[in-house]
């Protein structure tokens, strides 16, 4: 089956959206909104449920896929808020918990190579994560 990039990107009024690349060669689209990355996420499957749906009503050929969610770093800070403090990811990262709040406020825009700092920590941890065996 093949797999689908989504981005889930903040707007400046606060809102989340949750939208495909034009480059994914499928016949359809669906997007979803909401006030929080996981509305705009759920929202998003709705849609693609309402347009398989459609589809087959209609008596045409669907193409499921899989989707690959992609977050701008703001949308990935509050998403996963529950889960990485900011303290926790200023440790990870070197990137003060103050900064951090600032991308997700909006008040301040992560440079890419900040972005990719964080990324690359989370990366790097995660693979940390995954070799531990525990006893």
């Amino acid at each position: 089956m093949k797999t689908v990039r989504v981005f889930i990107e903040r707007g400046k009024d606060g809102t989340y959206g949750a939208y495909m690349p034009d480059d994914n060669h499928l016949g359809w689209g669906v997007h979803g909104d909401g006030a929080t990355a996981s509305d705009a996420i759920a929202e998003f499957k709705t849609e693609y449920e309402d347009m398989k749906s459609f589809f087959k009503e209609e008596g045409k050929p669907f193409e499921e896929v899989e989707f690959a969610f992609s977050y701008d770093l703001p949308s990935f800070l509050v998403y996963y808020a529950d889960l990485i403090s900011y303290k926790g990811l200023a440790k990870l990262t070197g990137i003060s918990a103050a900064q951090l709040s600032q991308y997700i406020s909006g008040y301040r825009t992560p440079s890419a190579r900040t972005t990719e700092k964080i990324q690359n920590a989370l990366h790097a941890f995660g693979k940390e994560l995954s070799q531990l065996q525990l006893v």
